[in-house]
């Protein structure tokens, strides 16, 4: 059985895609066996609308919406979602949280990170735990990382360091191995592989597609993913919105999708 994959939204426009179509710093894409239909993440606005009705996709009768985590880049569009509609995401999803800096044991809130969604319009099913969607999709839920990294802070007062611990992925139990679908990554492109293969008790990994937050990685921190890889063997790598240029640089053989593409997966 064979996915199909549609860039609803991803930063960078296809150059050979309809003019019209809107790319911005986000992730939205659309994912379809012949059984299911499900909404990866929702970009930041309703462009990831806009640009399925240009493509001449219909988002009318999906599965379950799945957001990855609570950054406004991948959950900004679900204003723009039908009411009642089956949200699939993790029990922290709406925490406030903000870039940030410390200095002097004072943190300075830079940025807003997150924004004030009305989940209470949706159907929710919140779960921290690994959840199945259909017969071949699954919900990883929390992702377990030993020693996870800072993105900023949750809260506006009483802040406490955010570590994205409600960053999920969505996977696909194909028959070639697991596809799976990363919104940005912040747990980490390891930890995260290594959890999927564990909680499915599948090995082989058939693609890893979407942000795996490298543009702005070390140059050791990229060398351990790449040698990860080599040795994971997986058959396709399509890293795009936050794993930058940089990132894809040090990924073998990897594809970057852009805004517009199409793929499908055997």
């Amino acid at each position: 059985m064979s996915i199909t994959i549609s860039v609803l939204l991803e930063n960078r426009p296809n150059p050979n895609a309809k003019n019209l179509l809107r790319a911005k710093a986000g992730l939205s894409l659309l994912i379809q066996d012949e059984r299911d239909s499900i909404l990866f993440d929702t970009g930041p606005d309703d462009s990831f609308l806009h640009n399925a009705g240009l493509m001449g996709i219909d988002l009318t009768s999906l599965t379950a919406t799945v957001l990855s985590h609570g950054h406004y880049d991948h959950c900004g569009g679900v204003p723009w979602l039908p009411e009642k509609c089956r949200i699939i995401c993790h029990p922290q999803v709406a925490s406030e949280r903000y870039a940030a800096v410390r200095f002097s044991g004072y943190t300075a809130r830079i940025k807003k990170l997150s924004l004030n969604n009305d989940y209470s319009r949706y159907g929710m099913e919140y779960s921290s735990t690994p959840l199945h969607i259909g017969e071949r999709f699954m919900w990883s839920g929390e992702i377990p990382v030993a020693k996870p990294h800072a993105y900023g802070v949750i809260g506006s007062k009483n802040t406490k360091v955010d570590y994205v611990n409600d960053e999920g992925v969505l996977i696909y139990k194909s028959d070639r191995g697991l596809v799976i679908f990363i919104g940005c990554g912040h747990r980490g492109l390891i930890d995260i592989v290594r959890h999927c293969q564990r909680i499915t008790g599948i090995n082989h990994v058939h693609a890893l597609f979407g942000g795996f937050h490298l543009r702005c990685a070390s140059p050791h921190k990229l060398w351990a993913v790449r040698q990860f890889l080599h040795n994971l063997k997986p058959d396709n790598i399509m890293g795009c919105h936050c794993t930058g240029k940089w990132g894809n640089l040090w990924l073998p053989e990897a594809v970057s999708p852009s805004t517009g593409d199409v793929y499908v997966l055997g």
